[in-house]
Order: C-alpha cells, then structure tokens, then sequence
C-alpha cells in the first residue's frame, strides 16, 4: 500500500485498444480505506484516482454545472491519457419539452467545458424513467446540439430509461444523429445494446458486496471480451438487441466501461479488475 499522502503511477493509466474503464465520481467515504491509501488527503482523491483508472463519470454536473475555474482545476489534477465524461444537469434533460431545452444544453456546454480540452469525454444526456419515446421532440433535442467546441468533435450519448424506446424507430433516429446509446447493465432499466453512434458506452451496475473485486471472475472475463469486441468493430451477440438491422462492421471504436451504483464500495475494485485482463490481452 502507498504511503500516506502518496500517489502512485503519475503518468496514469492509458486507454487499452482505445477502451477505458472508470467509476463514477471520486468522493465516496468507503473508497478511502479501500481503494484510496489509507491517509490520503481528500483533496488529492481526483489525483490518484486519475492515475488508477483512465477514466470517471462525473456525476455531481447532474445536479450543478461548475465553474469554468473548477473544470480547469480538475483537469490540472489528471495525467494526459485521462478523460472525464459529464452527466448534463437534470435540469435539462428532466425539462417537459426537450425540443426547447437545447439552448440550456448549449449553455452547459458552452459554460466551461473547453477547460477540459482533450480530456473531454462523453457527454451523459439521461433521461427520466418516466420520458417515453417522441420522434420530434427527441430529433428537436438532438438537432440542437452542437457537435464541436474548440474545433473538437462532441461526443454525445443518451440514456435512456423507458421501454418505449426499445424500438426501430428509435435507433434509427440515433444513427441518422450519430448519438450513442448507453448500454446500461441494470435490472431496473431497459439494456439497449443496439449501436446507434461511433462509441461505445456501458453503465455496469450489477456489482456485489460479497464480490471482493465487485463481480465473479468469469463475469469479468465476459465483460473484457465484450469490451474487446465493441473496440474491434464488433457487436456482441450475447447481450439484448432490439432491431434486427445492425450498423456496418466499424473499423475500430472507442469503448467506455463504467461501474456505477450497486455495491458501489466494489466498484473500483471492479474497474481495475477489468482494466488488468484487458491489459493482460
């Protein structure tokens, strides 16, 4: 174990194939005598977190956008290879219209975002359980999102949490669009695997307590295969498609894996498990 105050592997993790594993947020007390060294400050959790895994869904922008300062700080504090994804604030995607909430979407990312500069992940649009699927006020939304900042391509990708989505029509539109869709490993939720967009984007939230590395060994095997399969051009045919079409064999992808929710106290040691069998190859 590092000593206390230490972090180790300052030049961070680098993506895999073009794949990356992360959790979401940084800020959980039972990380800090489990995946944190035990004496870590606080204020240095983002750091060594960066340097563990090569990337983290920031989920707290759901509830708050930060200040352009605060993006710029957070950033500072990562290695080069590392990327954020930011869940856009709720505020915007929980709107009745979402036709008409295109303009506080381009103010969230017109509010700072560009501090990231290349590590700019994602973008995490979640919808409620309750928002069924509307072709207009969907292709509205999407419409009115600028696909660059800086000069540099948008990633855009949606969760979406009402069975009414699981349709044709739906992944049509989202590969006429080029958004992703989040595959999202849930009991609670509909798991599209379907590919709608140039990236891959998984949400796994199946860890267990009683797991000590979050999931049984084999069950990792299986989610380090997949993730090689969507970074190789593939699509894995043991996870719930909804359409019978599939878009062409893609040359290669980039592919993010997170492990959030559930045995959330698991779910680091989930994400370096899976890391190490993708490095292993």
């Amino acid at each position: 174990m590092a000593a206390p105050g230490a972090v180790a592997r300052d030049e961070g993790v680098a993506p895999i194939d073009g794949i990356r594993v992360g959790i979401g947020g940084w800020t959980f007390a039972p990380w800090r005598d489990n995946f944190y060294p035990r004496g870590l400050v606080q204020l240095r959790e983002l750091e060594y977190a960066s340097r563990h895994l090569s990337s983290i869904e920031v989920n707290g922008t759901f509830y708050s956008a930060q200040k352009p300062a605060t993006y710029a700080k957070w950033a500072a504090e990562t290695p080069p290879h590392f990327m954020f994804s930011l869940k856009a604030p709720g505020r915007v995607t929980q709107q009745a219209r979402l036709a008409g909430a295109t303009g506080s979407a381009r103010a969230f990312i017109a509010g700072g975002l560009s501090e990231f500069g290349e590590r700019l992940g994602p973008i995490l649009w979640q919808f409620a359980p309750s928002r069924r699927f509307d072709a207009g006020d969907i292709a509205g939304f999407l419409d009115g999102l600028p696909d660059r900042l800086d000069g540099r391509p948008l990633r855009h990708v949606l969760e979406v949490r009402h069975d009414s989505f699981a349709c044709e029509a739906y992944l049509a539109l989202a590969r006429a669009r080029g958004v992703a869709t989040v595959f999202t490993d849930s009991p609670e939720h509909p798991s599209i695997a379907d590919l709608t967009g140039p990236f891959v984007y998984a949400r796994l939230m199946r860890s267990r307590e009683d797991a000590p590395q979050g999931y049984p060994a084999e069950e990792l095997d299986a989610w380090a295969a997949r993730a090689r399969s969507w970074a190789g051009g593939g699509d894995p045919d043991d996870l719930p498609h909804v359409g019978g079409s599939t878009p062409p064999h893609a040359a290669r992808r980039e592919v993010f894996v997170y492990f959030i929710s559930a045995a959330k106290a698991r779910n680091p040691a989930a994400a370096m498990a899976l890391q190490a069998r993708l490095e292993g190859g």
